[in-house]
C-alpha cells in the first residue's frame, strides 16, 4: 500500500503543481494535499480544506483523515515559506521526520533571524516605527515575514522611511522592519540535509534591479563563493539542516552576510533549473528525506553553465500577447520558458518579482552560448501589455 503524504500549501504554484505532485506520483505515493484555498488547486489528488497557518488545525484535518482511511501519515510536508512552522510542528506530533519549528519560525520571522545571528554577525534591525535617531541609514524597509521582494525599498533617511512606512502601511498591516543596508556581491546558497548530513547543491549569482527596489533581474549559475563556509556556519547556528534551503547573502571584503534564509526549494522556476542542470530527481530527494530516508550517495555532477532570466513587466495593464510554456534546443543550449501570467490576465506593475511574466531558463557549455540563445529566444517572442 503507498505511503499517505500531506501536503500542506495555501496558494497554488508551479513548484507543487509542477514538481512535487508528479515527483510523488513517480515515487508512488499517495498524496493528500491540505489548503485554505482549494479552489485554487487543480491537483490531480484529494484535496482537503483547513486553515494550513494553524498547526492545531492541520494536526486535527489529518488525524480526521487518517481515522477515516484507517492510515496514518507517512510525511507532512510544505514548500511554501509561510506554512514551514505549522508543516513541522504538525509533522513533530505524529512523530514523523520534520524540520525543527523553532529554526523554521527564526527563518521565516526576520527580527528573530537578526537576534539569533547577533553573536556571528551583527546587523542592525529595528521595528520601522521605532528606528532610533542615530540608524545607520541606508536602511531596508521591508515586511517582518515578506514574500518576493514585496514592499521592500532602500530608504536613505528618515524622512524616506516616514515617507515609505505610510506607503507600505497603507496596503497591509503585518509587521515592518528596518535593517541595515548590507553591501556586496548578491549569491545564492541551495542546500538539502537530511538531519544528519546538509549538502551544498550549488549557487547561483543574483543581478538586482536599480534601488529604491529589489527586483531580482537574473540568476547565474556560478561556483559557491569562498565564504560560503561562514553562510554554513550561520545556517548551522538558526537551526537549518533538514530538507531544502535556499539562502541569499552577500559577500563585501571577505565577509558572508546573510540576507534572508527561505526554509524551502529556490522559487521562481530555478527549481527546475536546478534539477536539470544538476540532473538529479530533486523533488524526489526532498519528498525522500522527509519520509525519513538519509541523503543518497550521489555526487552533485559539474554543471555546465546555466541561467534564469524571467520576463518583466514594464507597465501596467492586460497581457494581449505572450508565449505558453516552451522547450527547444538552441544549438548546444537547452532552453525552456513557463509563463507566470496568461494572456487576458490584468497586470498591476509593482516593481517586485510579482512583475515576472515568466521565466525563460538556459543550459548551456559556457556563459557566451547562454547569453546568445536567451537574446535570440527573447527576440524571437512577444510580451504585449496593453
Amino acid at each position: 500500500m503507498a505511503a499517505s503524504v500531506y501536503l500542506i500549501a495555501g496558494k497554488a504554484t508551479d513548484s507543487v503543481t509542477h514538481g512535487f505532485l508528479p515527483a510523488a506520483a513517480r515515487l508512488g505515493l499517495d498524496v493528500v494535499l491540505l489548503t485554505d484555498r482549494p479552489a485554487a488547486h487543480d491537483a490531480g489528488v484529494p484535496v482537503a480544506e483547513c486553515d494550513v497557518s494553524d498547526f492545531r488545525d492541520v494536526i486535527a484535518c489529518i488525524a480526521d483523515i487518517s481515522a477515516r482511511t484507517g492510515r496514518g501519515p507517512a510525511a507532512v510536508f510544505s514548500n511554501s515559506d509561510f506554512l514551514q512552522a505549522p508543516a513541522a510542528l504538525a509533522a513533530e506530533y505524529f512523530g514523523l521526520p520534520a524540520k525543527d519549528w523553532r529554526a523554521a519560525t527564526r527563518a521565516k520571522n526576520k527580527a528573530l533571524m537578526r537576534r539569533h545571528l547577533a553573536p556571528l554577525d551583527p546587523v542592525f534591525s529595528a521595528d520601522a516605527a521605532r528606528v532610533p535617531a542615530d540608524a545607520p541609514y541606508p536602511l531596508v524597509l521591508k515586511p517582518r515575514e515578506g514574500v518576493a521582494s514585496e514592499d521592500v525599498f532602500l530608504v536613505r533617511d528618515a524622512g524616506e522611511l516616514a515617507a515609505r512606512v505610510e506607503e507600505v502601511g497603507a496596503r497591509r498591516g503585518d509587521p515592518l522592519v528596518a535593517e541595515e543596508y548590507l553591501p556586496g556581491r548578491l549569491h545564492t546558497l541551495e542546500t538539502l540535509g537530511d538531519g544528519r548530513e546538509l549538502r551544498v547543491l550549488g549557487s547561483f549569482r543574483t543581478t538586482l534591479s536599480p534601488p529604491p527596489f529589489f527586483v531580482e533581474e537574473r540568476l547565474e549559475w556560478a561556483p559557491p563563493p569562498p565564504e560560503t563556509a561562514q553562510v554554513l556556519a550561520q545556517l548551522e547556528a538558526l537551526g537549518v539542516g533538514f530538507g531544502a534551503c535556499h539562502t541569499e547573502f552577500v559577500v563585501h571584503e571577505g565577509r558572508a552576510r546573510v540576507i534572508e534564509v527561505n526554509y524551502r526549494l529556490i522559487g521562481d522556476h530555478c527549481d527546475f533549473l536546478l534539477a536539470d542542470l544538476l540532473g538529479l530527481p530533486l523533488f524526489e530527494e526532498i519528498l525522500r528525506v522527509h519520509l525519513g530516508a538519509a541523503l543518497p550517495g550521489w555526487e552533485v555532477p559539474r554543471p555546465r553553465h546555466a541561467v534564469a532570466e524571467p520576463v518583466i513587466a514594464e507597465r501596467s495593464g492586460t497581457l494581449r500577447a505572450a508565449p505558453g510554456p516552451l522547450r527547444l534546443d538552441d544549438g548546444d543550449v537547452r532552453l525552456a520558458y513557463r509563463p507566470q501570467r496568461e494572456v487576458g490576465d490584468t497586470v498591476a506593475l509593482t516593481r517586485t518579482n510579482r512583475d515576472y511574466l515568466g521565466t525563460v531558463r538556459a543550459i548551456g557549455p559556457g556563459p557566451e552560448e547562454v547569453d546568445a540563445a536567451l537574446a535570440r529566444f527573447r527576440a524571437a517572442h512577444d510580451w504585449t501589455i496593453a
